[in-house]
């Protein structure tokens, strides 16, 4: 054995490699988009990742939030820094519908709502708009949106203007105080029609969270088919992007009744997920049992389109950007490795750093919000990277490679597992640096296209490589509720767990926070094997691949199964 280590060591210094990478090819946005089974895709059939981020247009101003403290070019361009293709931009029915609402202009509801300071702050910002009429307004945010490249979904997000949501607010369900069925279908016609020809108004989302007490499957057939088709008819350039029951929550009713329209290759579902959505379950509970529960509950309620073949869009969800809240910040690494694994589209709650008026305050800080107070400065940079490996897609028509491979996603940092050579430690890294993997029928974990497979050593200390992967330290199995925990045996038989420490070396621990202990914190043991197309690792002629490839590897694998 004194020999075979001796030699292992020369075998790996000579093929030892420093990984090249190449980036994922960039998405080409050839408008209109339309679907292709669960993909949305542009005008070449390839796949157009929706990452977008929800700027609120519907409280009782009706302009978008902000325009008091940056130029809205300012603000366009904020977004595009930070990685987001696309902007859910909020509006209210009572826009197009009500003439008290829509003949006012900026300065007119400003005044009305006393916000002096607001009407001020504008002024200085974005003076051209300040006597626009509230529509007008809108637009110029959605030109200037466009100018920079950013896509836009337009979102009745409500009827009456005001904070959403609850379900006795009067805007929860079809015949509610303030949702007449057919002025919602001619304000969508309108909206429609307004933004007919305008390229970077991508979709419509029909409504959100539908809700109350008189919420039915019949009726929500009923007007959402006349939606769909309303706004189909009007602009048959956009995607028609229609919600589910329970806000958002629910879809279990299309399972076995699809909706019955007479276009295709344009229909999106979205759904909505929080960490409050189930209350303090997160904080009271254990990480595992909880997020395992939580995720079969959400494919059971709509996860399974996905399954069905129809694109589904996660056009809400978030966190309280301040790093405090227990409950969100569970949520969130669960919330994570799900949407890499399952690679959905997605709009992230909320632009907003702070409201001109939010339920009666002035000013209100938007914790929720990637700018801060003044929409200069980045709320959490961390939080940023966290999402940022989900803001381009891992697989989809039009990607690289027609053979899916694996990347190791680690959820709480949104990085992936990568490597520099076979004698340094696997550390965390970009997605776009990942090694290209293999998870075998064996359970083992190797680099694609070689025999190396990865291995656990002692407890505490790095992973390693090897070529003889038949023993139980090359065995990975994924273990407890949430399926995100990697588990091996080391060489006395200890079950350890894959595990990231203080540097960001991929190292092998004790399994943590399995079940039952509701103060524990997994998130450094949770990864994901996920499935991407996106342009893999490539190697230098004449390193490892080249090595392997000749005939002596033979001999090699033989001398090492012998010795």
């Amino acid at each position: 054995m004194e020999k075979l280590s001796s030699f292992s060591l020369t075998f790996l210094i000579l093929i030892s490699i420093t990984i090249s990478t190449t980036q994922p090819n960039s998405q080409v946005t050839s408008l209109p988009l339309s679907t292709n089974s669960r993909w949305i895709v542009n005008e070449g059939g390839e796949r157009v990742k929706l990452a977008c981020v929800n700027w609120v247009t519907h409280l009782q101003p009706v302009v978008a939030e902000g325009l008091s403290k940056q130029p809205m070019e300012m603000i366009a361009r904020k977004i595009v820094s930070t990685g987001f293709n696309c902007v859910r931009l909020t509006w209210p029915l009572f826009l197009v519908t009500n003439q008290t609402v829509g003949s006012l202009t900026v300065r007119q509801s400003f005044l009305n709502l006393g916000l002096v300071e607001s009407i001020s702050g504008v002024q200085a910002n974005n003076p051209s708009i300040i006597d626009l009429p509230l529509i007008k307004a809108y637009q110029a945010v959605v030109t200037s949106l466009g100018d920079n490249n950013v896509m836009v979904i337009l979102d009745n997000h409500i009827s009456k203007p005001g904070w959403c949501c609850s379900s006795f607010d009067g805007n929860g369900f079809f015949g509610d105080a303030y949702f007449n069925p057919d002025q919602w279908l001619i304000g969508l016609t309108q909206m429609a029609t307004l933004f007919k020809g305008v390229t970077n108004v991508v979709g419509m989302s029909l409504r959100n969270e539908l809700r109350g007490q008189k919420q039915n499957v019949n009726d929500w057939y009923r007007y959402m088919e006349k939606g769909a088709e309303a706004v189909h008819s009007a602009n048959p350039d956009i995607l028609v992007i229609l919600s589910g029951l329970n806000y958002d929550k629910d879809f279990t009713f299309l399972r076995n009744r699809p909706v019955n329209l007479s276009f295709t290759g344009k229909v999106v579902f979205e759904v909505h997920w929080y960490g409050f959505s189930d209350g303090q379950a997160w904080s009271g509970g254990n990480p595992n049992q909880v997020c395992g529960r939580v995720v079969n509950n959400m494919m059971r309620m709509s996860g399974f389109l996905l399954d069905q073949g129809w694109p589904m869009f996660v056009s809400e969800f978030g966190i309280d950007q301040r790093g405090t809240n227990v409950n969100d910040n569970r949520y969130l690494d669960c919330f994570i490795g799900v949407a890499a694994e399952l690679d959905w589209d997605w709009a992230l709650w909320t632009l907003v750093g702070s409201y001109y008026l939010r339920e009666g305050v002035m000013g209100l800080n938007e914790y929720y919000g990637v700018l801060n107070w003044n929409w200069c400065d980045i709320r959490n940079s961390s939080f940023l990277q966290q999402i940022s490996a989900l803001q381009t897609p891992f697989q989809g028509p039009g990607l690289s490679e027609t053979n899916p491979y694996k990347v190791i996603f680690h959820p709480s940092t949104g990085l992936c597992v990568t490597k520099k050579s076979l004698l340094e430690p696997l550390r965390l890294g970009p997605c776009t640096d990942s090694e290209a993997w293999r998870y075998t029928p064996q359970k083992t974990i190797t680099i694609k296209g070689t025999y190396f497979c990865l291995q656990a050593d002692q407890l505490g200390k790095p992973t390693k490589f090897g070529i003889i992967c038949t023993d139980s330290s090359s065995k990975w199995e994924f273990i407890s509720d949430s399926k995100m925990h990697l588990s091996s045996k080391i060489t006395n038989g200890t079950t350890v767990c894959l595990d990231v420490d203080e540097n960001n070396s991929v190292v092998v621990n004790s399994c943590k926070c399995l079940s039952r202990d509701s103060t524990c914190e997994p998130g450094s043991q949770w990864f994901k094997l996920v499935n991407s197309t996106r342009s893999s690792t490539t190697r230098k002629p004449g390193r490892i691949n080249s090595v392997l490839d000749f005939p002596v590897k033979k001999l090699l694998w033989k001398f090492f199964s012998l010795a």
